[in-house]
Protein backbone atom coordinates (compact mmCIF):
# COMPACT_ATOMS: atom_id res chain seq x y z
CA UNK A 1 0.00 0.00 0.00
CA UNK A 2 1.36 3.52 -0.93
CA UNK A 3 1.99 5.45 2.23
CA UNK A 4 0.19 8.87 2.69
CA UNK A 5 2.65 11.58 2.30
CA UNK A 6 2.46 14.18 5.23
CA UNK A 7 1.73 17.75 3.95
CA UNK A 8 1.72 21.50 5.53
CA UNK A 9 -2.03 21.95 6.16
CA UNK A 10 -1.56 25.75 5.76
CA UNK A 11 -0.41 25.42 2.13
CA UNK A 12 -3.52 24.29 -0.79
CA UNK A 13 -3.73 21.16 -2.05
CA UNK A 14 -2.30 22.56 -5.55
CA UNK A 15 1.03 22.97 -3.92
CA UNK A 16 1.39 26.67 -4.17
CA UNK A 17 1.74 28.71 -1.36
CA UNK A 18 -0.95 30.98 -0.16
CA UNK A 19 -0.81 34.84 -1.20
CA UNK A 20 0.68 36.74 1.39
CA UNK A 21 -1.64 39.44 3.20
CA UNK A 22 0.12 42.50 1.41
CA UNK A 23 -0.34 40.96 -2.16
CA UNK A 24 -3.45 40.58 -2.04
CA UNK A 25 -3.80 44.00 -2.43
CA UNK A 26 -7.01 45.94 -2.42
CA UNK A 27 -9.39 43.40 -3.66
CA UNK A 28 -9.94 41.62 -0.52
CA UNK A 29 -10.22 45.00 1.12
CA UNK A 30 -13.61 46.01 -0.33
CA UNK A 31 -14.84 42.60 0.85
CA UNK A 32 -17.20 43.49 3.69
CA UNK A 33 -16.43 42.07 6.67
CA UNK A 34 -20.55 41.28 7.36
CA UNK A 35 -20.87 39.93 3.77
CA UNK A 36 -17.72 37.11 4.53
CA UNK A 37 -19.69 36.52 7.90
CA UNK A 38 -23.13 36.06 6.29
CA UNK A 39 -21.54 33.63 3.23
CA UNK A 40 -19.90 31.58 5.83
CA UNK A 41 -22.79 31.23 7.99
CA UNK A 42 -25.14 30.14 5.19
CA UNK A 43 -22.91 27.29 4.50
CA UNK A 44 -22.81 26.29 7.62
CA UNK A 45 -26.57 25.72 7.95
CA UNK A 46 -26.67 24.22 4.28
CA UNK A 47 -24.25 21.26 5.70
CA UNK A 48 -25.50 18.31 7.47
CA UNK A 49 -24.12 16.02 9.86
CA UNK A 50 -22.44 12.99 8.02
CA UNK A 51 -24.64 9.80 8.35
CA UNK A 52 -23.88 6.62 11.30
CA UNK A 53 -20.75 4.58 9.59
CA UNK A 54 -19.19 7.35 7.51
CA UNK A 55 -17.11 8.66 10.48
CA UNK A 56 -14.35 11.36 9.36
CA UNK A 57 -12.20 12.33 12.66
CA UNK A 58 -9.32 14.90 12.54
CA UNK A 59 -6.83 13.04 14.98
CA UNK A 60 -4.77 15.91 16.44
CA UNK A 61 -1.95 15.81 18.48
CA UNK A 62 1.44 18.10 20.09
CA UNK A 63 4.56 16.65 18.72
CA UNK A 64 6.53 18.85 20.56
CA UNK A 65 9.58 17.73 22.30
CA UNK A 66 7.97 16.85 25.96
CA UNK A 67 5.24 14.84 24.06
CA UNK A 68 7.14 11.74 23.02
CA UNK A 69 5.68 9.33 25.19
CA UNK A 70 2.75 10.36 25.14
CA UNK A 71 3.25 10.20 21.11
CA UNK A 72 4.27 6.62 21.52
CA UNK A 73 0.87 5.39 23.74
CA UNK A 74 -1.28 7.37 21.20
CA UNK A 75 -0.05 5.37 18.38
CA UNK A 76 -1.05 1.68 20.55
CA UNK A 77 -4.45 3.39 21.30
CA UNK A 78 -5.56 5.09 18.11
CA UNK A 79 -6.46 1.12 17.30
CA UNK A 80 -8.88 1.10 19.91
CA UNK A 81 -10.26 4.33 18.14
CA UNK A 82 -10.82 1.99 14.48
CA UNK A 83 -12.15 -0.79 16.77
CA UNK A 84 -14.78 0.65 18.50
CA UNK A 85 -15.83 2.33 15.24
CA UNK A 86 -15.86 -0.82 13.32
CA UNK A 87 -18.66 -2.05 15.87
CA UNK A 88 -21.03 1.05 14.30
CA UNK A 89 -19.94 1.25 10.89
CA UNK A 90 -16.05 2.81 9.34
CA UNK A 91 -13.84 5.31 10.92
CA UNK A 92 -11.52 7.43 8.30
CA UNK A 93 -8.74 9.29 10.29
CA UNK A 94 -6.80 12.57 9.38
CA UNK A 95 -3.81 13.03 11.66
CA UNK A 96 -2.59 16.33 11.71
CA UNK A 97 0.90 17.33 14.40
CA UNK A 98 2.96 20.09 14.98
CA UNK A 99 6.65 20.20 16.29
CA UNK A 100 9.80 22.28 16.02
CA UNK A 101 9.87 25.30 14.05
CA UNK A 102 6.87 26.46 12.48
CA UNK A 103 6.10 22.46 11.52
CA UNK A 104 2.51 21.65 11.42
CA UNK A 105 1.67 18.48 8.86
CA UNK A 106 -1.62 16.35 8.03
CA UNK A 107 -1.97 13.39 6.24
CA UNK A 108 -5.13 12.47 3.70
CA UNK A 109 -7.72 10.35 5.26
CA UNK A 110 -6.99 6.96 6.20
CA UNK A 111 -9.15 3.99 6.92
CA UNK A 112 -6.56 1.16 8.28
CA UNK A 113 -4.99 1.17 11.29
CA UNK A 114 -1.90 -0.52 10.43
CA UNK A 115 -1.41 2.27 7.57
CA UNK A 116 -1.64 5.05 10.90
CA UNK A 117 0.47 2.89 12.86
CA UNK A 118 3.27 3.02 10.27
CA UNK A 119 2.85 6.61 9.65
CA UNK A 120 2.48 7.80 13.18
CA UNK A 121 5.70 5.46 14.09
CA UNK A 122 8.07 7.40 11.57
CA UNK A 123 7.29 10.53 13.63
CA UNK A 124 9.62 11.62 16.39
CA UNK A 125 8.44 14.77 18.24
CA UNK A 126 11.07 17.67 18.62
CA UNK A 127 11.25 21.33 20.25
CA UNK A 128 8.78 23.80 19.32
CA UNK A 129 5.84 25.96 20.80
CA UNK A 130 2.07 25.25 20.03
CA UNK A 131 0.43 25.69 16.74
CA UNK A 132 -3.29 24.77 18.17
CA UNK A 133 -4.18 27.29 15.69
CA UNK A 134 -3.11 25.92 12.83
CA UNK A 135 -5.06 22.89 13.43
CA UNK A 136 -8.14 24.16 13.57
CA UNK A 137 -7.59 26.26 10.66
CA UNK A 138 -7.14 23.18 8.77
CA UNK A 139 -9.95 21.28 10.65
CA UNK A 140 -12.40 24.14 9.30
CA UNK A 141 -10.96 23.97 5.54
CA UNK A 142 -11.57 19.99 5.50
CA UNK A 143 -15.27 20.90 7.31
CA UNK A 144 -15.75 22.81 4.31
CA UNK A 145 -14.65 21.45 1.92
CA UNK A 146 -15.31 17.51 2.84
CA UNK A 147 -17.32 16.93 5.76
CA UNK A 148 -15.55 16.56 9.39
CA UNK A 149 -17.57 14.76 12.44
CA UNK A 150 -14.76 15.52 15.30
CA UNK A 151 -12.21 16.82 16.37
CA UNK A 152 -9.74 15.17 18.56
CA UNK A 153 -7.22 17.30 20.28
CA UNK A 154 -4.24 15.40 22.65
CA UNK A 155 -1.75 17.73 24.34
CA UNK A 156 -0.59 19.38 27.40
CA UNK A 157 0.34 22.78 26.82
CA UNK A 158 -1.05 26.29 25.15
CA UNK A 159 1.13 29.17 23.86
CA UNK A 160 -1.09 31.27 21.83
CA UNK A 161 -3.34 34.08 21.59
CA UNK A 162 -6.21 32.06 23.18
CA UNK A 163 -8.74 34.95 21.79
CA UNK A 164 -7.90 34.19 17.99
CA UNK A 165 -8.34 30.21 18.85
CA UNK A 166 -11.68 30.85 20.18
CA UNK A 167 -12.70 32.71 16.60
CA UNK A 168 -12.39 29.54 14.55
CA UNK A 169 -13.48 27.47 17.46
CA UNK A 170 -16.60 29.45 16.99
CA UNK A 171 -16.59 29.13 13.32
CA UNK A 172 -16.61 25.35 13.59
CA UNK A 173 -19.25 25.59 16.04
CA UNK A 174 -21.00 26.77 13.32
CA UNK A 175 -20.03 23.78 11.06
CA UNK A 176 -21.40 20.93 13.64
CA UNK A 177 -17.85 19.99 14.32
CA UNK A 178 -17.31 19.47 17.82
CA UNK A 179 -13.46 19.37 19.23
CA UNK A 180 -13.03 16.80 22.24
CA UNK A 181 -9.88 18.24 23.74
CA UNK A 182 -8.03 15.75 25.68
CA UNK A 183 -5.72 17.41 28.42
CA UNK A 184 -2.82 15.47 29.60
CA UNK A 185 -1.33 17.61 33.05
CA UNK A 186 -2.79 20.35 35.28
CA UNK A 187 -1.22 23.83 32.92
CA UNK A 188 -4.15 26.49 34.28
CA UNK A 189 -3.60 28.14 31.05
CA UNK A 190 -4.36 25.11 28.77
CA UNK A 191 -7.09 24.08 30.56
CA UNK A 192 -8.97 27.67 30.05
CA UNK A 193 -8.00 27.92 26.64
CA UNK A 194 -9.13 24.09 25.74
CA UNK A 195 -12.30 24.09 27.78
CA UNK A 196 -13.10 27.44 25.53
CA UNK A 197 -12.63 25.67 22.51
CA UNK A 198 -14.60 22.72 23.42
CA UNK A 199 -17.62 24.80 24.51
CA UNK A 200 -17.18 26.67 21.34
CA UNK A 201 -17.84 23.78 19.40
CA UNK A 202 -20.34 22.08 21.19
CA UNK A 203 -17.64 19.38 22.26
CA UNK A 204 -16.20 18.30 25.44
CA UNK A 205 -12.77 18.56 27.70
CA UNK A 206 -11.38 15.69 29.64
CA UNK A 207 -8.41 15.55 31.64
CA UNK A 208 -6.30 12.38 31.68
CA UNK A 209 -3.43 11.24 33.69
CA UNK A 210 0.21 11.49 32.59
CA UNK A 211 1.11 8.46 30.95
CA UNK A 212 -2.31 6.84 31.42
CA UNK A 213 -3.23 4.70 28.68
CA UNK A 214 -6.75 3.39 30.27
CA UNK A 215 -8.00 6.50 30.48
CA UNK A 216 -7.03 8.05 27.26
CA UNK A 217 -8.30 4.83 25.54
CA UNK A 218 -12.17 5.09 26.81
CA UNK A 219 -11.50 8.41 25.65
CA UNK A 220 -10.59 8.16 21.98
CA UNK A 221 -13.15 5.42 21.62
CA UNK A 222 -15.89 7.60 22.81
CA UNK A 223 -14.57 10.18 20.15
CA UNK A 224 -14.39 7.43 17.38
CA UNK A 225 -18.00 6.49 18.37
CA UNK A 226 -19.72 9.73 18.31
CA UNK A 227 -17.75 10.35 14.79
CA UNK A 228 -19.08 7.30 13.22
CA UNK A 229 -22.67 7.12 15.06
CA UNK A 230 -23.62 10.05 16.64
CA UNK A 231 -24.62 11.29 19.85
CA UNK A 232 -26.49 8.27 20.14
CA UNK A 233 -23.67 5.92 19.63
CA UNK A 234 -21.87 7.99 21.75
CA UNK A 235 -25.06 7.58 24.89
CA UNK A 236 -24.90 3.52 23.91
CA UNK A 237 -21.27 3.50 24.90
CA UNK A 238 -21.91 5.56 28.11
CA UNK A 239 -23.94 3.27 29.94
CA UNK A 240 -20.62 1.07 30.08
CA UNK A 241 -17.69 3.69 30.20
CA UNK A 242 -16.78 6.79 32.44
CA UNK A 243 -14.82 8.43 29.11
CA UNK A 244 -18.10 8.44 26.98
CA UNK A 245 -19.86 9.55 29.78
CA UNK A 246 -17.97 12.47 30.39
CA UNK A 247 -18.08 13.73 27.55
CA UNK A 248 -22.33 13.21 26.61
CA UNK A 249 -22.45 15.24 29.97
CA UNK A 250 -20.69 18.46 28.40
CA UNK A 251 -22.26 17.99 25.10
CA UNK A 252 -24.45 20.49 24.05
Amino acid sequence: MREHMTRDPTIPETGQRPVSDRARGSREAQTSASADIAAFVAKARAMTPGKAGTGRLIFALDATMSRQPTWDMACRLQADMFSEAGTIGGLSVRLVYYRGLNECRATQWITDTAHLARLMGKIDCRGGQTQLGRVLSDARREAVASGVRAIVFVGDAMEENVDALCVTAGELGLLKVPCFMFQEGNDPAAEAAFREIARLTGGAWCRFDTGSAAQLRELLRAAAAYATGGRDALMRLAKGTSGAAALLGQMK
